[in-house]
């Protein structure tokens, strides 16, 4: 299972159905086909493509070159991808609300040779240019913000209207990389290792392990025959892998992909209206951070929201409260709430439907997952009361790029099976699912005692009023650390920290509820979805200073 060749084989199959739509742009396969080969075969002229045999490398290296992909979601950051796939080079995500260091240390430690960047970052790459020696190959995409052409680059369509359709490389295999750069938040980026066929049977597909391209094509057609052939929106950035990831298993499938035409914010009205006009069936978001704005807009006017007959939500909390307004604004909709990872794919699901919204803590573990022990040395049975580690049996990832130590401690071997331990930890119940505890890397540590901050969260979330939070650890005194909540609470809620810490007491021990509770109007998240804890902790030192100050 190589991606570039089934992607290849389904635009041969269907060369005429839509694919892809982003704002007024509609492409067929044919035409996606198209363009991919055009700029594989640009960066095959630039000397891009496959270096080393995997066979002859270690988990943590790579033997292909890294193109970065550095855009707001549009049409060529998929393009881009595929592009790369078929030239035996591989892709890599790029944070586009990096700053000069923090860019600079992505595109060095991956090593990438080429970019393909959106126009309103031209100014930024001029900066550091002279910075990043290993990047011969500079693509500026015009993105309509009217900036020049960066000193040295090519221009995107103009590149395209002159390289040739070339077929991909014949010997693109399942051993061929996908890369995806994870973490930032608790460390520096760590970009994890993908051998294709492994990453399309544990995150892109539900197919059984072992299945060809032809299958999948033949399964594409008979959906076509039962018209099961939708469309589908992923609202996360592709710059993330919840977002680049449901894009490809929704192409996978033989869905057509849509995207929000406003590519630098998160359009609640906009996305409202997209799901109207091209009657969307899939949506993707990542937890309350991009529930919260599409609620707002469904609540606020009547709308038309029935074609969506799935959502998907991963990458954060997902709160009960939000899960049954999701379910009610839609009613039919089928809600996957699900645990995973880049280097594990699905760990654990919910699914919520009709009057039921599942528990945001408890969940299903998918095929292969499992807990692990504290030493990672042994699968945990029901009954066993210490609180381990998150872990997933194969297909996982090979490891990290250019890390062996955190590939051999991340990527253990118990009873002869190799398992993939991302870092978040669990207690099994007594009906075989977990309760999911939270990333180790933001444990807090009050009085001796470990408390998981997602815990916390997720039991703030719970009390009527509450519309986000985020907990994290802050340095005290007398505790060496305390929990610290901010809380996002609707406008007439009459919330105080008095009710916030009463109510965690009757869900947690005490010690687990939060010393401190800090409201926000908005709680800031990356564009992600996921937690900014720079911003909280200098929230809370502002805040909690002059209180500080005030201590013995």
């Amino acid at each position: 299972m190589n991606l570039a060749r089934l992607q290849e084989a389904i635009s041969a199959a269907f060369p005429d159905r839509e694919c892809l739509i982003f704002g007024d742009r509609r492409f067929t396969w044919a035409e996606l086909n198209d363009r991919t080969r055009r700029l594989a075969a640009f960066f095959r002229s630039r000397g891009l493509g496959l270096k080393t045999e995997r066979a002859e490398l270690e988990n943590w290296q790579s033997g292909q070159s890294h193109i970065a992909l550095y855009m707001h979601n549009c049409n060529e950051y998929m393009e881009g991808m595929l592009a790369a796939f078929k030239t035996r080079a591989t892709a890599v995500n790029v944070n586009y609300r990096y700053q000069n260091e923090e860019l600079l240390y992505l595109l060095r430690n991956s090593r990438s040779e080429a970019i393909v960047f959106h126009g309103r970052f031209a100014e930024r790459l001029a900066e550091i240019k002279q910075e990043a020696p290993a990047i011969k190959t500079w693509i500026q995409v015009d993105d309509g913000a009217g900036a020049p052409l960066l000193d040295g680059a090519v221009e995107y369509e103009a590149l395209l209207a002159q390289s040739p359709p070339e077929p991909p490389d014949p010997d693109c295999s399942p051993d061929d990389l996908v890369v995806i750069y994870t973490g930032g938040t608790t460390g520096l980026p760590k970009g994890v290792l993908w051998r294709q066929e492994d990453l399309f049977f544990a995150l892109l597909s539900e197919e059984p392990f072992g299945s060809t391209v032809d299958d999948i094509v033949a399964n594409i057609r008979r959906r076509i025959d039962k018209g099961s052939i939708g469309k589908a929106m992923p609202l996360a950035p592709m710059m993330h892998a919840s977002g680049s990831c449901m894009g490809m298993s929704s192409w996978f499938r033989g869905n057509a992909l849509v995207l929000q035409k406003t590519t630098d914010r998160f359009d609640g009205p906009e996305i409202v209206e997209t799901i109207e006009r091209e009657r969307v069936n899939h949506l993707t978001l990542i937890g309350d951070a991009f529930a919260l704005p599409l609620l707002e807009e469904m609540e606020r006017r009547p709308c038309d929201m029935s074609s969506v007959e799935m959502i998907n939500s991963g990458g954060a909390i997902l709160s009960e409260h939000n899960k049954r307004r999701l379910l009610t604004g839609i009613p039919g909709v089928l809600l996957l709430d699900a645990v995973g990872s880049s280097e594990a794919g699905r760990q654990a699901f919910n699914i919520s439907r009709g009057d039921a919204a599942t528990s945001s803590v408890d969940f299903r573990m998918a095929p292969g997952a499992c807990v692990i022990s504290a030493a990672k040395d042994r699968v945990l049975e029901p009954g066993d009361e210490e609180i381990g580690w998150v872990a997933q049996g194969g297909p996982v990832a090979l490891g990290y790029l250019g890390d062996q130590e955190k590939t051999e401690t991340s990527f253990p071997t118990i009873d002869g099976k190799r398992y993939a331990v991302p870092g978040d930890r669990a207690r099994l119940n007594a009906d075989g699912g977990y309760r999911f505890l939270g990333r180790e890397s933001i444990t807090i540590n009050s009085g001796g005692e470990k408390i998981f901050a997602e815990e916390v969260e997720a039991a703030i979330k719970r009390l009527e009023g509450v519309l986000d939070a985020q907990v994290i650890g802050v340095k005290d005194q007398q505790w060496g650390q305390k929990v610290v909540a901010i809380v996002e609470a609707a406008g007439a809620a009459g919330l105080d920290a008095v009710a916030v810490q009463s109510h965690c007491k009757t869900l947690l021990a005490g010690y687990k509820a939060p010393k401190d509770v800090l409201f926000v109007d908005r709680l800031h998240r990356a564009p992600n979805g996921k937690p900014d804890f720079d911003w909280a902790r200098d929230l809370a030192a502002r805040r909690l200073a002059p209180k500080e100050a005030a201590q013995p």
